[in-house]
């Protein structure tokens, strides 16, 4: 293999109690890394090039598992809850020597340094440590890649270290189970034991960030996507899995900045990765054309199938987990925007697939609207593979992103509302889910349609046209819009039934209201006001 033209200095890895071998591996390329990992045994390659692995036991994040270091400085800020759980430092000590010790035992490990955040003034420094390689090189296309001349004298701010084979102890570590991920903002460390799910890595980070940049930058932090048209006018899109955030956000027309994680600060916006992590469950080249075209030498997939015989992927069999994922850098996006930065936001879209067919397609809100909308996170999953469901099921998700949420969701939806009325953003709740009725009774908006509304708001082509007002939601939608049929815009008109309508309305506007209560106490009054009312 070839050395890497700059290694990293020995006493930087002695400081954490690693060993100074020759089984450190610096900074790799992704062909590197990928040669080593088929050595290894721990993937093979698809037959456009795409290194595939299975990440074991763990196919996705593992909520209750995930800890926060409490101590003199988290106790009084974080929001502590079933996301944000405690553990004493005591045990963050114990682990990280048992991570320590046993990495020292391994015959390789893979360390890389990368950055966070595209915005210079917010960059952070991150050194990852991981077991095996295409934790590595998930690491190399989710964060920012530093060049040659910035490696140099290179000292990180955060560490993570992921460590899957290492199995915990729950009673001598302080753990549920035998895997956990450990943040320690005093120690500036992620601590990765028992799982292989690599998106643990990001997450982890994305958390860290959220807490950060709140707190000490003044920054919003955003589960989001946004693009960039040719004027220069931003948007962002916010929503949950399986609502279209990274398809709608992937406009040709557009240039993309980012597909899931930015901040927000007096100047415009900026992604704090280097990358995407995609979803590949049933992927079409015709729906999704660039995430398609991403699955080639370098991209990481992740628990899929072959067709049998074949190294032929089958992004239709879910039979390891519907989460099925693919990694790969920013730039292998052909309309990618190259610095990652943008301006202020002209238009900001929560999307949910609403699958009771209550929400309208469209609809313009109010910043008190869109604070009490960004707290609740509202999307409604359908029944999917799970045997006996046949009714949705809503699901609320604080800022469309709740585990990963350290502070109180209060806290972002303020920031939020004060960029809204200070640049004048216009906010728009998008519905991608059912229309003329429910799941299995109605359809599902059609992708053209949504787009077309999409397009009218960036476009300004909504400003003059006339609205009317949902009468339990409050929210004003469009009595026209181009491209789309007038009587698709109020969802009343949709149904046979219109008394049938009405008590579907009235279910989902109580689930609104219970889960608004756990987050009433200490909001400002506007906010409070501004949900459904019965």
């Amino acid at each position: 293999m070839p050395i890497p033209a700059v290694t990293i200095p020995k006493y930087h890895l002695v400081r954490l109690g690693l060993r100074t071998a020759e089984n450190i591996h610096y900074q790799l390329s992704p062909e590197e890394l990928v040669q080593y990992a088929l050595q290894r045994g721990e993937g093979s390659l698809s037959d456009t090039g795409a290194l595939v692995i299975q990440t074991g036991a763990f196919t996705g994040r593992s909520p209750k598992d995930k800890y926060l270091v409490k101590d003199a400085g988290t106790a009084g800020n974080v929001n502590w809850n079933e996301f944000n759980i405690p553990i004493e430092e005591k045990f963050f000590d114990v682990i990280r020597q048992k991570m320590v010790d046993y990495l020292n035992h391994l015959p390789d490990i893979w360390v890389r340094d990368c950055y966070a955040c595209a915005d210079p003034a917010f960059r952070m420094g991150i050194r990852v440590i991981t077991e095996t390689p295409a934790m590595n090189l998930f690491a190399h296309n989710m964060f920012l890649r530093p060049c040659e001349e910035e490696l140099e004298g290179f000292t990180p701010q955060w560490h993570v270290i992921a460590a899957p084979g290492l199995k915990l102890q729950p009673s001598e570590c302080g753990t549920r189970q035998s895997n956990a991920a450990l943040i320690s903002f005093t120690h500036k460390m992620i601590l990765i034991a028992g799982t292989g799910y690599t998106g643990e890595i990001k997450k982890g980070i994305f958390t860290v960030l959220n807490y950060i940049m709140p707190m000490q930058n003044h920054v919003l932090s955003m589960h989001c996507s946004a693009n960039m048209g040719k004027k220069g006018d931003t948007a962002i899109f916010f929503g949950l899995s399986g609502t279209g955030k990274t398809t709608l956000s992937a406009d040709p027309n557009r240039k993309l900045i980012g597909d899931d994680e930015h901040g927000w600060n007096d100047d415009g916006i900026f992604n704090f990765e280097g990358g995407c992590y995609a979803k590949c469950i049933n992927l079409r080249e015709e729906k999704e054309p660039e995430i398609y075209h991403a699955v080639k030498p370098g991209a990481l997939v992740e628990n899929v199938c072959f067709f049998p015989g074949t190294d032929r992927i089958n992004f239709d069999n879910g039979s390891i987990t519907e989460n099925t994922r693919v990694s790969y850098p920013l730039y292998y996006i052909s309309n990618a925007l190259e610095q990652s930065v943008g301006n202020i936001p002209k238009n900001v879209f929560f999307l949910t697939c609403d699958a009771y067919g209550v929400l309208p397609p469209i609809s313009r809100l109010t910043p008190g609207q869109a604070m009490y909308q960004f707290i609740s996170g509202y999307t409604a999953k359908v029944a999917g593979t799970e045997t006996g469901i046949t009714e949705p099921k809503s699901t609320f998700s604080a800022c469309f992103g709740a585990p990963f949420l350290p502070l109180h969701p209060g806290r972002y939806a303020q920031m939020l509302g004060s960029r809204l009325r200070e640049n004048q953003v216009k906010v728009w709740l998008i519905n991608t889910g059912w229309t003329k009725g429910p799941y299995l009774v109605g359809s599902r908006i059609s992708l053209t349609h949504t787009r077309a509304m999409i397009s009218a708001a960036l476009e300004g082509r909504l400003d003059e046209v006339d609205y009317q007002i949902h009468p339990v939601f409050g929210f004003a939608f469009p009595k026209s819009c181009p491209g789309v049929p007038d009587q698709l815009l109020d969802p009343e008109k949709t149904w046979a039934d219109p008394e049938a309508y009405h008590r579907q309305e009235a279910v989902l506007a109580r689930q609104f209201m219970e889960n608004f209560k756990k987050y009433a106490g200490g909001l400002d009054p506007e906010i409070l006001s501004s949900g459904p009312k019965l």
